[in-house]
């Protein structure tokens, strides 16, 4: 046979193959429906999908790893398809309800919002973006801001989650973790470093400089190319500006933002001290409660999956079967553990996607632990 006729043989195998398919995933339906009639029976049958796949890998000869993967996927398929129609009584259900019965059409210009760090901050910077009208509540770290946003003083919390240069903020991954919190939308801000000093300071002058340690890691060029200098971590970088000017030392200075210059009363000394020039920071708006507001395209869970083979696999195999993208997947350490992870994704989807509901409760279901973080959208600029 030439290649002409091979192809052929392959289209018309393709085509039966294509035919049984749909003819297994409409028995699929009906599976679905059987199980609807009698609660007793498991979505998941784990015997009899080992039992599948020992067979197919036994008939299928010396094609038996590829047969196996084949039908391993079909098998995720077909659960996915019939979690999507039985969608148990399972407390991310009970919160999907609570987000969607809660839903907003407009997200709010005002409110009391927590930010970490003093005037002058990125974080402050975000609130601002996503609250033009907003009355800020500066606050002491990222844990006061999720505390002031748990007692009610604030309506909204914002929290850096992660740099295009020195990426995540790990800590804010456990704080998300706090009872009664949603992530209710996200903003992507250009973030721009600046050495602030003491007027007519210059850089053989300095000895101290003061900076939030992501600043740190963003301008680690920099930093390193000075000799017998100190860097002294703060909470942000507006309050090690605040602190080098209530120093009054030439030989004290800051990393932070050019507006804390002014409100500091402080000189910009040099502004080319980033490693990268696009050097953005995505910061969180968390608020209390199961919330969300209309038109939300990114979601973020927390999921441990059990640590066995294929178990990561297994869990982004559902999100693929939906055609959902996973835009961003980051593994952490689990504290009290001796190498065991817990994952953060995000998901572009919607709550009221078709097959959503019963993927999160699949999820759910499957992993050692779940956690919906939110439904939201997110701000560029």
């Amino acid at each position: 046979m030439d290649l002409a006729e091979i192809r052929t043989e392959l289209d018309a195998v393709d085509s039966e193959l294509l035919a049984l398919f749909v003819r297994r995933m409409d028995l699929i339906d009906k599976v679905a429906d059987a199980k609807r009639r009698d609660p007793s029976r498991p979505l998941y049958d784990p015997v009899r999908e080992r039992a599948i796949l020992m067979k197919v890998r036994e008939n299928a000869g010396s094609h038996g790893d590829a047969a196996h993967q084949l039908f391993r996927m079909i098998l995720e398929l077909s659960r996915a398809q019939q979690a999507a129609q039985l969608i148990p009584a399972t407390s991310v259900a009970a919160r999907v309800a609570a987000m969607c019965s809660h839903e907003q059409a407009v997200f709010p210009q005002s409110g009391r919002i927590a930010v970490s760090g003093v005037e002058g901050s990125h974080a402050g910077s975000a609130a601002d973006r996503l609250f033009p009208k907003g009355d800020i509540m500066f606050v002491d770290g990222f844990r006061a801001v999720v505390q002031a946003v748990q007692a009610g003083l604030c309506q909204f919390g914002i929290l850096p989650i992660e740099n295009s240069v020195n990426g995540s903020v790990r800590q804010v991954f456990d704080l998300l973790r706090e009872p009664d919190l949603c992530i209710v939308r996200s903003v992507r801000l250009l973030i721009r470093h600046v050495l602030l000093t003491q007027k007519d300071a210059r850089i053989s002058d300095i000895k101290t400089i003061y900076t939030h340690e992501q600043a740190a890691g963003q301008c680690s060029k920099f930093i390193s190319s000075l000799e017998g200098v100190d860097v002294i971590p703060c909470t942000s970088t507006a309050h090690a500006a605040q602190r080098a000017a209530e120093a009054h030392d030439k030989s004290v200075a800051a990393i932070a933002g050019e507006a804390c210059a002014k409100l500091y009363g402080l000189s910009v000394l040099t502004d080319a001290i980033q490693n990268e020039s696009n050097n953005d920071t995505r910061f969180l708006c968390i608020a209390k409660g199961a919330q969300c507001f209309a038109g939300a395209e990114r979601m973020s869970i927390l999921v441990n999956c059990a640590n066995s083979p294929g178990a990561l696999y297994q869990m982004i195999a559902k999100i693929s079967a939906l055609g959902i993208n996973m835009c961003k997947l980051e593994s952490m350490p689990i504290p009290g553990t001796n190498f065991s992870y817990r994952f953060f994704m995000d998901l572009e989807c919607n709550l009221h996607q078709d097959g959503v509901l019963g993927l999160l409760c699949e999820m759910e279901r499957t992993c050692d632990s779940f956690t919906l973080l939110g439904n939201y959208s997110e701000m560029i600029g």
